[in-house]
């Protein structure tokens, strides 16, 4: 199974962009993803943008993994 995450896209730099999550940016492919923009999210895995998700379902998703941070904290 694999895991991939929300990520907010900050920067766009040819087919590369700086994305944050949970307040860490790092350098991420866009070469799946050339049409996406700034201030939108994206699927990250692997260093890689694969797929462009709507806003609500990023929040949310965001959302439920830090809840899952704090429960394991617990």
């Amino acid at each position: 199974m694999c895991l991939a995450i929300p990520a907010l896209v900050k920067i766009i730099d040819g087919l590369n962009a700086e994305v944050e999550v949970g307040g860490v940016s790092r350098r991420v492919s866009i070469q799946l993803t050339p049409e996406v923009k700034p201030g939108e999210y994206v699927l990250l895995h692997t260093g890689y943008a694969i797929s462009i998700i709507d806003p609500e379902e990023a929040e949310e998703t965001l959302k439920l993994l830090m809840e899952m941070v704090d429960a394991a904290d617990l």
